[in-house]
Parts: C-alpha cells; sequence; structure tokens
C-alpha cells in the first residue's frame, strides 16, 4: 500500500523532472532566438509588470502578512516589501538589460592558424540555470531578465516568504515571453516549497548546468553539501569599512553612516566598521559613534571602543563574523592597516569592503591585499551593486573566484566556446 509521503515525494520527482526537460527544451529553442526578439521579451515583461502593479502589490501584501504573524524582521519585512516604487524599479531594471549589448555571440578572439584555419572563441549561454533565492520578489524578475537576455533558460525557486508575490512576477515575466512568442518555460517558478524539490533538482546534472543560490548561509550551505551540479555561491556580506590612520574626518563619518544606515537589509550594508587607533584617539572613534546612536544604531565593539564609547556593548567573538542586517555595527580599534587587512581577510565574506584613507599608497595596499570581490577607495560600501555598475540587474553578488566574482550581469551568464573553420585541413 502507497503511503501519502510516498504519493508526495513521487510527485515531487515528477515534477522537478518535468521542469528540467521544458527547461532543457526551451534552452535549445533560445539559442537560435535573436538578440533583437529577446529583448523585444524584455520590454514587455517590463510592460507587463507595469500593468499588473495593483495585483503584485495585492499579492505581496498577502506575504507581507504572513511575514509579521511569523515574526520576520523589519529588515526581511523591508527585503520583501513591493510598492509602486520598487514595481517601477523591477520594471526599469529589466528595461536596462534591454538595452545592453547582446553578449551572445560576441567574439572574444580570433586568429588564423599557420595551416589556414579561422579560429575563434565564442560567447555563448551557460544552458539551464537554477537560481534559488530567499525573501526579496524582485530577484525573480532580475534573474528572469538577465537569463533571458544571455539565452539561458532559468528555472526559478524562491522563499515561503516571498511565495504569492513570486507567482504573480512569474506570470508577468511568460506573459511578456508568449506575447513575444518565446517558449514560456525559458522562465519557470517552481511551483512548491517543499524543500524537497530543491534537492531534487540539484540532482539534475546533465539537465541544469548551474546553480546560483541567494541568501544565508544555511541555505547556501545545504545546497552546496546536496548539489551534484556546479555552485556559484552568494555568500553573506559580512561587509567592512576601515578608517585609516590619516583621513578626512566629515568623509569618514558620512561613509560609515551611509553604509550601515541607508539600507540595513541588504547584503552590501556595512556590518563592521574598523578605526585606526591615531584616528580614534584623535576624536574620529567618538565622532562615528556618536553619529551612528543617533540614526538609532546599537554599538558592539571591543574593549578599546568600549572604553571610549559607554554605550557600546562588549563584542564577542561572533559579532566579528555576523551579518547583522539590522541597525547594529561592530567596532574594532587595530594598530595598523595590516592588521585590518588581518581582521577583514579572517572574518569577512569575501563581498564588500572599504577604506577610508587620504593615503594612496594604504588604498593601494588594501585594494592588493584584501581578498574581497569588491574593494572600495573613499566610497560607501552600498555602491556594491550590479544596477550601480551598470549591469542593469544582478543575479546577485558572487563571493566565489570562479566562474564570476562580485555582481553578476548577463554577460557573467554565459561561457565560451572554440569554433574553428577549416577548407578541409587534416591534421598530420
Amino acid at each position: 500500500m502507497t503511503t501519502s509521503s510516498t504519493t508526495q515525494a513521487s510527485d515531487i520527482t515528477a515534477l522537478c523532472q518535468t521542469l528540467a526537460d521544458q527547461a532543457q527544451a526551451a534552452s535549445q529553442s533560445l539559442c537560435t532566438i535573436p538578440g533583437r526578439v529577446r529583448d523585444q521579451a524584455l520590454r514587455k515583461i517590463a510592460d507587463q509588470l507595469l500593468a499588473s502593479a495593483d495585483a503584485l502589490k495585492q499579492a505581496n501584501s498577502l506575504d507581507l502578512q504572513a511575514g509579521k504573524d511569523n515574526g520576520l524582521s523589519s529588515a526581511m519585512l523591508d527585503r520583501l516589501e513591493l510598492d509602486d516604487k520598487r514595481i517601477a524599479s523591477m520594471a526599469d531594471s529589466v528595461r536596462q538589460v534591454a538595452d545592453q549589448t547582446d553578449p551572445v555571440g560576441q567574439i572574444l578572439e580570433g586568429r588564423v592558424l599557420p595551416n589556414g584555419i579561422q579560429l575563434q572563441k565564442v560567447r555563448v549561454p551557460i544552458g539551464v540555470v537554477l537560481i534559488i533565492f530567499e525573501s526579496r520578489p524582485n530577484v525573480t524578475s532580475d534573474a528572469a531578465a538577465l537569463c533571458l537576455k544571455s539565452g539561458n533558460a532559468v528555472i526559478l525557486r524562491g522563499g515561503k516568504e516571498a511565495v504569492h508575490s513570486n507567482k504573480a512576477i512569474a506570470q508577468c515575466v511568460q506573459a511578456g515571453l508568449k506575447d513575444a512568442g518565446i517558449d514560456e518555460y525559458a522562465v519557470q517558478l517552481v511551483p512548491t516549497t517543499d524543500r524537497a524539490a530543491v534537492g531534487e533538482l540539484l540532482r539534475k546534472q546533465g539537465q541544469i548546468d548551474v546553480c546560483i543560490p541567494r541568501g544565508g548561509k544555511s541555505l547556501i550551505r545545504a545546497v552546496v553539501e546536496q548539489s551534484h551540479i556546479p555552485v556559484i555561491k552568494h555568500y553573506t556580506g559580512n561587509c567592512h569599512v576601515y578608517i585609516d590612520a590619516q583621513c578626512d574626518d566629515q568623509m569618514a563619518i558620512d561613509i560609515c553612516i551611509n553604509a550601515k544606515t541607508q539600507r540595513t537589509g541588504v547584503c552590501n550594508a556595512a556590518e563592521t566598521i574598523l578605526i585606526h587607533k591615531d584616528a580614534a584617539d584623535q576624536g574620529l572613534l567618538k565622532k562615528i559613534g556618536q553619529a551612528l546612536i543617533e540614526k538609532g544604531t546599537e554599538l558592539r565593539g571591543c574593549e578599546r571602543t568600549c572604553s571610549q564609547l559607554p554605550n557600546a556593548k562588549p563584542a564577542t567573538e561572533d559579532d566579528w563574523h555576523e551579518e547583522y542586517l539590522d541597525m547594529i555595527v561592530a567596532i574594532r580599534v587595530v594598530d595598523t592597516l595590516d592588521q585590518a587587512i588581518k581582521h577583514i581577510n579572517a572574518y569577512g565574506s569575501k563581498h564588500t569592503d572599504a577604506i577610508v584613507t587620504s593615503q594612496l599608497d594604504a588604498a593601494d595596499a588594501f585594494v592588493k591585499r584584501v581578498d574581497t570581490a569588491n574593494a572600495f577607495i573613499n566610497c560607501s560600501t552600498r555602491f556594491s551593486d550590479g544596477g550601480i555598475y551598470g549591469l542593469g540587474a544582478e543575479i546577485g553578488i558572487s563571493t566565489d573566484k570562479l566562474h564570476a566574482r562580485g555582481p553578476m550581469g548577463a554577460q557573467d551568464l554565459t561561457t565560451y566556446k572554440w569554433i574553428a573553420q577549416g577548407t578541409g585541413q587534416i591534421r598530420q
């Protein structure tokens, strides 16, 4: 006799096989569709998002209420919320992707071999991409747009927190695809929040070419442990701002405040501030601390920080590792630039790290030695963003070194193939 759990597992297996089969077929058709047609589809998707704003907000309200009932933090609710401004921004991101140069077919290298064979290295789609993400519903449209632009089919698996929002956005995407005459299975949203579906899809080696997870440490760790296919990791954003011994005080204050408080629930917000002892002892630490407190930030500091900032709580070892995504910041006083770099390389997540300095040699050493995807000099970590970089949107910010690093746009969702054209040459 078949149990209900066995039946459910069988249904999940069948569902995931169907998703993979449909994505693979769509991938084969996409690679023959001209870029102008894919761009036309993107513009239709943007139009659908704007025309469906009321429906998107209504679906989002269900997720927001469920989030509040389940005790989601204010930062997580902020990530989840869709309003007119964010919907317009989603549509604008899709249009920006459409306006970019088509990466597919770009010739990366070309030469004629001594035997007369013409050799080219050409950019091509990866194939089928699986994207697993949490909370932020705009990822649905961003990921769909970037995968379509780069000629890839995509399977999207969003978190349960945004299930209604993601479904509504995916419907807009598929309507745009259908209107442009493109296989609607080029973009598929996994219709279940059952975690078994993730494990099943991660075993589709040979049908799914790469997985890109976006979310917390536990999600990414689980994906890496289960996956039979390559994974490009987008780990947490434990981002740092280091205040050097010589710097502009007001610049340092402004950057720290912006990096920490401008929007706390995002991966490029600063979580740790390191400050050189000379700058700290000359009063800059107190100025930064007071400015953060006035913004409502909780301070957690090393012993030297707490001695100058009585409102700061003693930091624990865990604080140096933490991605708060909240109005909390860890502060440590360091003796040297070298010590700051060692701290970042030991505790950071290789996401985004900034130095505030007036010394060129300090900036140069920081950029060369900090192991990070985004090294910033005298500017806020909040600029670490695919849209800001001119990518239109981003799949996420890769903290890996292979195959892509930092904000990933459409070009980063391609690989390449070598094409050789001869006139009958044979190898002797």
